[in-house]
């Protein structure tokens, strides 16, 4: 093995290791140092990709008890075989990190196993042995936030990695937290036959989303059977035999009270991680959320030393992190990579899934921007009610002088699928009278698109 590489990255979450594999592919030796047994970070191993795969599995329980009859077909009776469950979950997991690793391999990527630690410019320890670069890549990603009083044991106080192990359904779960993380595995555990309560610090859920469809999507969780209590704050929780019993206040103060639970998923956020990284003996900047500090091309103070990912500011998006991990490997290589964050989409994967890229409402009128908008709801929509899969709608938001889209907001079926083609709009600069000129294929669930952007124009066909 070399003891010397053009680039080290440490790091091998999404961000890491495609940063790593497109630095190969620009002909550069390259490193990649990762502690844990599998590469693949966070989101392959116990974040986005275990999360997708009992998301899945427990829509199809949740069709299988309760709506396929009403497609005629009858399936008698429906039983849950949860470590079953989580066994094609953990096979899932693994057939994606191996995926990895042969990447590695089919790159001449070297996978340094160990904890990095940056020694000086140019160097990085790992497990004692020092090696030598002449860039190095910070790609750590982070961790889960964690909440005074509230200690997490992953067993009945869990984050989102003890959150994908239960090995029973909880009789009653609360979700500290209205977010992305909390809401998808608060809708696993719902379906799966959970009472399920999200205790929400605002007066909303999912806070960085269009308000419109955050009100929408409340709506629909709470048909669904999940419970919110907003504008609350857990002060403490303490385990005991018969479960965990919560303290809960207003978030503006007021009287206390208790509130009892099987399992508590802690879901407040997540932090960058940097513990260990030898960040201040190295001179590198941080900002006073503990992130690492770069400029726009992903350069730290430190010349040589880059960062990426859930590290630096921005949205904590895997997504994300690889488009930046090309971008920097590009830079590294001379090349002028660069990241559009306008046209980044975020979806949150419950069912119906919310997609959202571009501008929300709110931030338009914050920014004093004329805009015009278009909606266009599923139940309109033919595929959509082939499928009984109604709810929900797209909302695209438009330049009131020059029609260009500025934010698309998706609430329905494959929400996630569909944002693709406005986020390629938004790249692109296309006005919604590009996308209402365009043809979509009919009956598909594309077609609300096209109908929002003639929305957007006063001319919809379907409503």
């Amino acid at each position: 093995m070399s003891d010397s590489f053009d680039v080290i990255v440490i790091g091998a979450g999404p961000g890491g290791y495609v940063c790593a594999i497109r630095a190969a592919q620009l002909g550069m030796n390259v490193a990649c140092v990762e502690s844990r047994a599998t590469l693949g970070g966070t989101c392959l191993n116990v974040g986005c990709i275990p999360s997708k795969a009992l998301l899945h599995s427990s829509e199809e329980f949740h069709k299988a008890k309760h709506t396929l009859a009403d497609q005629g077909i009858k399936v008698g009776s429906v039983e849950l075989d949860l470590a079953r469950m989580q066994a094609r979950k953990t096979g899932v997991v693994t057939a994606n990190v191996k995926g990895v690793e042969f990447l590695f391999r089919k790159n001449k990527i070297t996978w340094l196993k160990g904890t990095g630690r940056i020694v000086a410019p140019g160097k990085v320890d790992v497990g004692g042995t020092e090696y030598e670069t002449r860039h190095i890549v910070i790609a750590t990603g982070s961790e889960s936030m964690p909440l005074a009083g509230v200690e997490v044991d992953e067993k009945q106080i869990v984050t989102s990695t003890g959150g994908l192990e239960l090995d029973r359904v909880p009789g009653h779960l609360v979700v500290i937290g209205g977010g992305v993380i909390g809401l998808e595995l608060g809708s696993v555990w719902r379906r799966l036959g959970a009472e399920v309560t999200v205790i929400e610090f605002l007066d909303r859920i999912i806070p960085t989303m269009d308000a419109e469809v955050a009100t929408a999507f409340q709506r629909i969780l709470t048909k669904q059977g999940l419970k919110f209590r907003l504008g609350s704050k857990v002060t403490g929780a303490v385990n005991g035999n018969a479960g965990v019993t919560l303290t809960v206040e207003p978030a503006k103060g007021g009287p206390t009270e208790t509130l009892n639970a099987d399992i508590v998923l802690l879901s407040i956020g997540r932090r960058a991680y940097t513990e260990g990284l030898g960040l201040a003996d190295a001179g590198v900047a941080i900002d006073t959320r503990g992130r690492v500090t770069t400029d726009a091309h992903f350069a730290t103070n430190v010349p040589g030393i880059w960062a990426i990912g859930d590290v630096i500011s921005g949205p904590m998006l895997a997504h994300k992190a690889e488009d930046e991990g090309v971008a920097v490997a590009e830079r590294i290589a001379g090349q002028a990579g660069h990241v559009n964050y306008e046209a980044i989409p975020s979806v949150v994967y419950t069912s119906p899934e919310v997609a959202a890229v571009g501008r929300t409402e709110e931030e338009l009128k914050a920014a004093g921007i004329a805009y015009a908008v278009g909606k266009f709801p599923f139940t309109a929509n033919g595929r959509a009610r082939a499928m009984g899969e109604t709810d929900g709608f797209v909302k695209l938001l438009a330049d009131k002088t020059t029609d260009r889209l500025l934010g698309a907001h998706i609430i329905g079926p494959d929400g996630g699928t569909l944002i693709a083609e406005l986020s390629i709009a938004i790249e692109f600069g296309a006005s919604a009278e590009d996308i209402a000129r365009t043809s979509h294929a009919h009956p598909s669930l594309n077609e609300a698109v096209k109908e929002a952007a003639l929305a957007v124009g006063g001319r919809a066909l379907h409503t």
